[in-house]
């Protein structure tokens, strides 16, 4: 759609600040962990109103119910359905909450306004706004309907201080496996504003069979949005539960990302972004305070149905060659406005991190004030991490334990054979314990740049992918890892449009998922390689209990050292390659006398396996 705004088109709108306050819309469905919206009925503005809507009125709502409160950020939303309408006007101003505590909920309004208000960071002696400021009211939340994989049937995922994050409606922990690719997964042609600077805008098309027809709520403008949600609902089939993606590449390897508002048309944005020298993009193209709220409605969209089907949405702020962009790198109100737009719209989702930065390489000083920031706003506390080059990772020395709010670390290694993986994992999991507050850890990147995940018809069997990085870090006790396509590859981390490229590997995460969730209490197991005879094994142990053990070959000479506590141990083993059902081998128990050969598995000695060690009661 060819919506652009220039500065010198301004529409002066004379505000009404007439006290009287209208009752307020409450849409959504009143239930715990379902997403529920207010809207308010504020002054009447647009997009580039001489007076910024986005930056000189602040909406905050305080929701309270018991001894929970949450003050959660509003933002302007035109005429509240600009999914529908691409509407850059209106008087809605809007607030998403996700309650998760049964029963009757008040808020309490503040609307003020005032040069630059919304990233101020006192605003005691702000002016009020009038209309909803100062508005009181309350709503009843009953128990949810969902099941299954829905995220509302688990509720919010928080980490907890563990290794694992952990969801507080099933209080069941989380492991996350899914893709990291295409990075550009949001330059998708049915958004607002959809630009093509370097060609790798997308379509989705691949992916068109995929819609559920089920799901037609999700879609705007009649059709629009289906090739996309259609895409997700194949990551859900295939059991993955991980989806990444930038909001912002200006400037950056793609360049067709952004939530702002164009100064320029559409084809001359792309004319000169088109030029990979040409990085002012940011400087002279785009109201730098000033957000597109109809594509951000639509982004929702996506995210909203997302939710439905058990997705952890992993939301990267920005990337290397965007960090610096605003406020020149220090941060300050355009940085500042960012993040509150986008705590504001998305923050309300149950599973979800916010990454402050892929392969990040601000100074230190500057993340931790963008860290302390979010931390701040984000009333959901929801998971914090950053991303580094893989061999700048001991900037996370500066970050671990009280130093930053930051609560684990998403790593990118780079050897193209994995082997860099688990001990990477292993490195900063004994960092960051040492500090008393331990980090969620996760492997974002695995492998070579231009390579990392290669297509199925490239590398039909993945076998040094599935066992040196996806085992290699859950038997680190990493929480997961997300995929990369690699820069040269077919169907890579700008190009790809088509998940079935890989449709094979994801079969071998739904066995590694499936083992872990139905199998082992992964998070009161801890690493201990230590107990291995080889050093082509990892295990992974509640002491004295259960034990885990993953050979990338010879299993019929593993040995394991369980000298105590002593016991009878049942052996059993599993295929990571084919999944199924746990398997004899050769042999079915043993005494923990000391160093213990573990026998053969049923099959395939030269293949890898896992081996499941289980006290006898």
């Amino acid at each position: 759609m060819y919506k652009y705004i220039s500065i010198l088109v301004l529409v002066f709108i004379t505000f009404n600040s007439c006290s009287k306050q209208k009752e307020v819309k409450i849409e959504g469905e009143l239930k715990k962990w379902h997403r529920v919206t207010l809207n308010f009925e504020g002054p009447e503005t647009t997009e580039i109103d001489e007076n910024n809507p986005f930056l000189n009125y602040r909406l905050d709502v305080t929701f309270k119910c018991g001894n929970k409160t949450y003050v959660i950020p509003g933002f302007y939303a035109a005429d509240g359905n600009t999914a529908e309408t691409s509407s850059n006007s209106g008087n809605v101003w809007q607030v998403r909450f996700t309650p998760g505590t049964i029963g009757e909920w008040t808020y309490s309004v503040s609307f003020k306004k005032g040069e630059n208000i919304a990233v101020a960071e006192d605003i005691t002696k702000s002016s009020s706004a009038g209309f909803m400021d100062g508005q009181t009211g309350r709503f009843n939340i009953s128990k949810s309907d969902k099941t299954g994989n829905d995220n509302r049937a688990k509720g919010r995922l928080q980490y907890v201080g563990e290794s694992y994050l952990k969801f507080a409606e099933t209080q069941d922990y989380f492991i996350k496996l899914g893709v990291d690719a295409p990075e550009n997964l949001l330059a998708y042609t049915d958004f607002d504003v959809s630009t093509n600077a370097l060609g790798f805008q997308k379509t989705w098309e691949p992916h068109a069979k995929d819609f559920d027809e089920t799901s037609k709520t999700y879609v705007w403008q009649e059709n629009k949005g289906k090739n996309l949600l259609g895409a997700i609902n194949y990551l859900a089939s295939e059991e993955l539960n991980v989806f990444s993606f930038l909001t912002f590449n200006v400037d950056g390897d793609d360049r067709n990302i952004f939530p702002h508002i164009l100064k320029v048309p559409i084809q001359e944005y792309e004319t000169y972004a088109s030029v990979k020298k040409n990085k002012g993009a940011w400087e002279t193209m785009f109201h730098k305070t000033r957000f597109d709220v109809s594509k951000l409605d639509q982004w929702e969209r996506i995210f909203e149905y997302a939710e439905t089907k058990g997705m952890f949405l992993h939301f990267k702020t920005h990337e290397t060659e965007t960090d610096h962009l605003m406020d020149k790198g220090v941060f300050g109100i355009e940085g500042k406005l960012y993040y509150r737009e986008l705590i504001a719209r998305f923050g309300h989702h149950l599973s979800m991190n916010w990454n402050l930065g892929e392969e990040n390489n601000q100074p230190i000083e500057e993340v931790k004030k963008v860290a302390d920031y979010v931390s701040k706003l984000d009333a959901y506390n929801s998971h914090l991490v950053i991303h580094t080059f893989p061999n700048k990772d001991d900037r996370y020395a500066e970050l671990v334990g009280d130093q930053s709010p930051l609560t684990g670390a998403s790593l990118q290694l780079r050897h193209p054979e994995f082997i860099d993986v688990h001990p990477r994992v292993l490195k900063w999991r004994d960092k960051s314990n040492a500090t008393g507050k331990k980090w969620a850890l996760a492997v974002d990147e695995p492998g070579k740049a231009n390579i990392a995940l290669l297509p199925d018809d490239e590398d039909p069997e993945h076998n040094q992918a599935r066992g040196r990085a996806m085992w290699g870090v859950l038997m680190a006790g990493g929480f997961g890892v997300e995929w990369y396509f690699g820069y040269a590859s077919p169907n890579s981390d700008l190009t790809c449009q088509d998940f079935r490229s890989r449709d094979l590997f994801w079969d071998q995460n739904r066995y590694a998922l499936q083992f872990f969730n139905n199998h082992i209490p992964f998070w009161d197991m801890e690493p201990r390689d230590d107990l291995m005879s080889d050093d082509i094994s990892y295990c992974l142990a509640k002491e004295g209990e259960v034990y885990v053990v993953y050979t990338e070959s010879n299993a019929d000479k593993i040995k394991i050292n369980l000298q105590k506590p002593e016991g009878e141990y049942e052996i059993k083993w599993y295929d990571p390659r084919q999944g199924g059902n746990l398997q004899d081998g050769s042999v079915l128990s043993f005494n923990s006398t000391g160093v213990v050969k573990l026998g053969s598995p049923p099959s395939s000695p030269d293949k890898d396996w896992v081996i499941l060690l289980s006290k006898k009661e």
